[in-house]
């Protein structure tokens, strides 16, 4: 194969993986495992609130009902929801390297749509001069235009080198969704074939070549396949014997390839096999899940809500006295005990300490009436009185 025609077809991440079989984010998307890892981290992301802050005097301050809440987290643009936008972008970065979304903006500059853009149909292109070093757009979506850096959302994934960020497919799991592919191919075409392994058929006597084809045909039309599995007994004649020529599937660690591929295609992807379903390499079910939990939110989705953070507080505000955050509290929702175990710290108490947090803002974030009163209140423990009695052995030096 030409050093041409293997450039274009990465380009494209048209790439043939150790298997053989070319590895496509399409094709990818039809291995459970790929599909699973993007779908988890996809939906995680896409599960999060975005909130804007407002920087005050060292501090930060919840801004209340901020223009652009509506598009963020609810609708924004007319044909997508919030998180089915939030979930494209993440596709896009995951299998192809970025994500697009084109800000639509008014007159004045205000943003009044945020329009998720196919991968296929944005091309970035560098421009430079005498002082500035920008990126254009040109977009091919119903119709064809061009846009400045500034009104186009590009969410990269690791490695961006200033034009395009790295496909987990095509650099880090192509030859494990290949292999992927190639096994569920071969187990497709085991099963089409009734399960059974390979037979051959053996006699004392001499058989014609045409006796012998017309044996092989009535064997394999009678007994193989799925619709015969199963069906009729076996029973032949004039001294034939059925022997089973290749091991199983099972035998052959088909079973054992396939599950060490789940595993190297979660670990590409930083997401722990358990979530997708593989929990045989698990340790236990207590902490040790716990722990590839948090691992998960720290090392794999953290990464990725910053660079998301990053990318809309550039191009959204353009200013430090605003910034956009993904509300990380969010994740405890179906975490009952963990989400116990937090509010309890935050609200403090005696043998707690100080709180952090008011019960009134945690009642808030669980969507309910604030009290009033001391819940409104930051709790503190009161000042302990220095006994003055001389026999306490604790007022002793």
């Amino acid at each position: 194969m030409s050093s041409d025609r293997v450039g274009m077809m990465e380009f494209f991440h048209v790439t043939p993986a150790a298997s053989g079989l070319h590895v496509t984010p399409d094709s990818a998307m039809r291995v459970s495992a790929v599909f699973a890892c993007v779908q988890r981290i996809a939906g995680a992301v896409a599960s999060l609130p975005l909130q804007q802050y407002e920087r005050r005097e060292g501090e930060r301050e919840l801004v209340d009902n901020p223009p652009l809440w509506w598009l963020l987290n609810e609708q924004p643009c007319a044909r997508f929801t919030a998180a089915s936008s939030w979930e494209q972008s993440l596709c896009g970065m995951l299998l192809r390297g970025d994500g697009f979304v084109y800000l639509r903006r008014n007159r004045i500059g205000d943003v009044k749509e945020m329009v998720p853009l196919p991968w296929d149909g944005v091309s970035p292109r560098r421009v430079t001069t005498d002082d500035s070093d920008r990126l254009n757009y040109s977009i091919s979506d119903v119709r064809t235009w061009g846009c400045d850096q500034d009104d186009m959302l590009h969410f990269p994934g690791f490695g961006f080198n200033g034009l395009r960020g790295m496909s987990v497919i095509q650099w880090a799991a192509r030859n494990a969704a290949g292999g992927a592919m190639a096994m569920d191919e071969y187990s497709g075409k085991f099963f089409a074939g009734g399960a059974h392994p390979s037979i051959v058929l053996e006699t004392s006597g001499k058989m014609s070549d045409t006796l012998q084809e017309q044996t092989r045909n009535a064997f394999a039309a009678r007994y193989s396949g799925i619709a015969n599995a199963h069906r009729l007994p076996l029973i032949l004649t004039e001294g034939i014997k059925a022997t089973n020529l290749s091991v199983s599937a099972e035998d052959s660690q088909l079973l054992e390839a396939r599950k060490f591929g789940v595993i190297d295609i979660a670990r590409a992807f930083g997401v722990p096999p358990h979530m997708i379903g593989e929990t045989s390499a698990s340790t236990s079910w207590g902490s040790g899940i716990e722990s590839m939990n948090r691992g998960f939110v720290q090392y794999t989705l953290e990464t990725h809500l910053q660079r998301i953070e990053q990318e809309l507080n550039r191009k959204l505000f353009r200013t430090a006295k605003y910034f956009l955050r993904f509300d990380r509290d969010a994740m405890l929702e179906s975490d009952s005990d963990g989400q116990a175990k937090y509010y309890r710290a935050a609200a403090g108490g005696p043998g707690s300490g100080p709180g952090w947090m008011a019960i009134d803002e945690i009642r808030k974030k669980k969507n309910l009436k604030p009290m009033g009163g001391d819940s409104a209140k930051i709790y503190f423990p009161p000042n302990k009185p220095v006994s003055a009695k001389p026999e306490d052995p604790k007022n002793e030096p």
